[in-house]
C-alpha cells in the first residue's frame, strides 16, 4: 500500500553514494529523480545528500516529488544526511534502514552501485522470488555495470541453483524511459498526460 495519501506510487531507488564515480552516473540519478517527479510519484532513498543518492532526491524534489530519506545514524556524517528531505528517518542500523525502505515502497529501482547497492537489490530480488512481496523490481543498467551479475545468475540457473522463475523476478532496462515504462506497466500507471503549454492555448484562440 502506497503511503502517499493520493495513492501515487512510491519508488525506492537504490544507488551509490560514492563520490569517486564517473559524473555520468550522477546525471543518470538526476534523470531518474526528475522522472519520478514528472509522473507525480514519490521517492524513498537512502537518505544521503552526496553522489547519486543526493542527486536523485534533489532532482525528484525539483520536479515536485515528495522524498523520504532513510539513513543509519552511523552513516549520517559519511553520506551527509539529506536534511532537505520531506521526511528524514535515522535508524540504528542497516537492517532497520532496509526494512523501512522496503515497507514504504511500492516498487524498487536499482541504479549502478557498489556492494551496498548490490546487497539491497539481491535482498528484494530474493524476497520477490520467494513470494514474500509482489512489488516490481527493476534494474536500470545503461552501461553494463551488472553484466557479470546477470551472467552469474544465468550460470546458476543452468546448473539448477536458481529457478527460472526466480531469475525472471527482476526486470532489466538500459534507459530511463524503458525503466519507467516497465514500472508504469507493472504498477498499473499509464504515461502521465501532459496538456498543452499556455502559449499553445493562446495560439488556439480565435
Amino acid at each position: 500500500m502506497s503511503p502517499d495519501p493520493l495513492g501515487a506510487p512510491t519508488i525506492c531507488v537504490y544507488c551509490s553514494s560514492s563520490e569517486r564515480i564517473d559524473p555520468g552516473f550522477v546525471e543518470l540519478a538526476s534523470a531518474v529523480g526528475t522522472e519520478v517527479g514528472r509522473r507525480g510519484w514519490s521517492l524513498v532513498s537512502g537518505g544521503g545528500s552526496v553522489s547519486m543518492m543526493g542527486a536523485v532526491a534533489r532532482a525528484a524534489r525539483s520536479a515536485g516529488a515528495r522524498t523520504v530519506g532513510v539513513i543509519p545514524a552511523a552513516l549520517v556524517a559519511m553520506e551527509v544526511a539529506d536534511h532537505d528531505a520531506d521526511e528524514l528517518l535515522v535508524t540504528q542500523d542497516m537492517r532497520a534502514r532496509k526494512g523501512i525502505m522496503d515497507a514504504r515502497a511500492d516498487a524498487f529501482l536499482t541504479l549502478p552501485g557498489g556492494i551496498g547497492t548490490l546487497e539491497e537489490l539481491l535482498e528484494v530480488w530474493v524476497a520477490r522470488s520467494l513470494g514474500m512481496h509482489d512489488k516490481p523490481v527493476v534494474v536500470l543498467d545503461p552501461d553494463g555495470t551488472f553484466t557479470l551479475l546477470r551472467r552469474q545468475v544465468e550460470a546458476l540457473e543452468r546448473t539448477g541453483f536458481v529457478r527460472a522463475e526466480a531469475a525472471a523476478a527482476v526486470h532489466w532496462a538500459s534507459t530511463v524511459e524503458e525503466a519507467f515504462a516497465v514500472l508504469g506497466r507493472l504498477l498499473g500507471h499509464a504515461e502521465p498526460h501532459v496538456g498543452p503549454a499556455p502559449e499553445e492555448l493562446l495560439e488556439s484562440q480565435p
